[in-house]
């Protein structure tokens, strides 16, 4: 019997191949606990961006929850595995977008109203479970992040953002003051930073990652001897001296 040959991931999804992730997400994860597109999308992004690689085979069983689904047939298992790889690489393609406009079809997978710009009610929860995705990758390398966010400020401010699309709720500077809710406007304010955020995240790994050449200085003549100026003087009167 020959192995099926699986092809390739895509380098982005289109509109359907999202909706035929989106589809088999709500019937064979989210019903046992698993992530909605949304939420997956969410948590690929902390992984594109976090401290510490998290490898494929590590990451995809969670997408469906405590256990895994069986599929019926290896096509379809295939097809699976290559539109997660295909939602990955999309996800990577953002994070290391570099430009002012984001194309359509990398920006990330928040359900919105139709038009996000005109009034809505404030319990409109818009980016509640792509912040929750994306804290549920944060703890897949905890420790990682929060040396992160304990070492670097701004970090700790970015991700306080993602805790408000996740908790409804603004903290008050006095914490014996109770929490404000998130407006739909603060909501939205911050749905669309989500790519900056994202790519200065992205930055700020690549950063930590590349080596610094240390500073190599060129060696000093010994007091004693004669001045690299060329005033044949010894070079602790001479350039030593000035």
């Amino acid at each position: 019997m020959r192995a099926m040959r699986t092809s390739p991931a895509p380098a982005t999804l289109d509109d359907a191949e999202v909706a035929r992730l989106d589809d088999l997400l709500e019937r064979r994860a989210v019903p046992f606990r698993g992530f909605s597109l949304e939420a997956l999308d969410g948590f690929l992004s902390a992984l594109a961006v976090g401290p510490e690689p998290v490898p494929a085979e590590e990451w995809q069983p969670l997408v469906w929850g405590p256990k895994p689904p069986r599929w019926d047939s290896a096509e379809l298992a295939a097809e699976v595995e290559r539109l997660l790889g295909g939602l990955w690489n999309t996800v990577l393609r953002r994070v290391r977008h570099d430009g002012d406009d984001l194309p359509e079809a990398l920006a990330p997978l928040v359900a919105l109203p139709d038009d996000p710009l005109a009034d809505h009610p404030d319990d409109l929860d818009i980016g509640h479970d792509w912040a929750l995705g994306f804290f549920a990758g944060i703890e897949l390398r905890g420790e990682a992040w929060d040396r992160w966010l304990d070492a670097e400020p701004w970090i700790d401010e970015a991700v306080e953002l993602l805790e408000r699309l996740a908790t409804g709720e603004v903290l008050a500077a006095d914490p014996q003051d109770p929490p404000t809710p998130l407006s739909y406007r603060e909501r939205l304010e911050i749905v669309f930073a989500i790519p900056d955020l994202l790519a200065d995240l992205h930055q700020h790994r690549i950063d930590q990652a590349t080596p610094r050449a240390p500073v190599r200085r060129a060696p000093q003549p010994g007091r004693n001897d004669p001045c690299p100026c060329g005033s044949g003087r010894k070079f602790k009167v001479c350039c030593a001296a000035a």
